[in-house]
């Protein structure tokens, strides 16, 4: 199997280039990446504990689907792309964007899009990506993610930061773009 090749792109997020994954991790290359947050009717939010086999963050918790965009692939596409191969989960449309990222060293400097959906379950999870998954309240993420960062992936425990800021009304300078505030029905509060 060949090499994946990114996209490499300028601190406006613009394509200037390509390359390939290595090089882009290696060189520390400025790319782009995607995490989908899937939420249920409770408000629960699904997290995929990651393959140990992983080359990035092995065995950490991390958002329901997330990975980088294919050379040429757009946002959206990818968001779509990365549910269908790593839980199973098929859209009619593209997941809602909630707030992009600016690449910085949290999160291995990829510009990241953040997506939200609602889907119950139960996923089919690709093995060779995840070791298991649950869902988990939003009260719970928030508590771990303080009290034992350890356990996630870098860059989840910075979208959790960025989602929790977003739905108390703060602003954080990483976060480049919000399209829209959050409903009242999703918020970090216990149930």
């Amino acid at each position: 199997m060949s090499e994946e090749i990114f996209d490499v792109v300028n601190e406006a997020d613009e394509i200037v280039g390509g390359a390939p994954r290595t090089v882009v991790h290696r060189d520390g290359l400025r790319h782009r990446a995607v995490h989908v947050l899937v939420f249920n009717a409770s408000g629960e939010v699904f997290l995929q504990k990651r393959s140990l086999t992983k080359d990035s963050a092995p065995g950490k918790w991390d958002s329901s689907a997330s990975g980088h965009l294919n050379q040429g692939e757009d946002y959206d596409t990818c968001a779509s792309r990365e549910l269908r191969e790593e839980i199973g989960l098929v859209l009619s449309s593209t997941p809602e964007r909630l707030f992009k990222l600016g690449a910085c060293p949290g999160t291995g400097q990829e510009f990241v899009w953040v997506y939200r959906c609602r889907a119950e379950g139960p996923f089919q999870l690709h093995p060779e990506e995840i070791e298991t998954a649950e869902w988990f309240s939003q009260a719970l993420v928030a508590e771990l993610v303080r009290t034992r960062p350890e356990d996630f992936a870098r860059s989840f425990c910075l979208v959790w930061e960025h989602l929790s800021a977003l739905i108390a009304g703060l602003s954080l300078p990483v976060v480049q773009q919000t399209l829209q505030q959050l409903p009242n029905s999703l918020s970090i509060n216990p149930k």
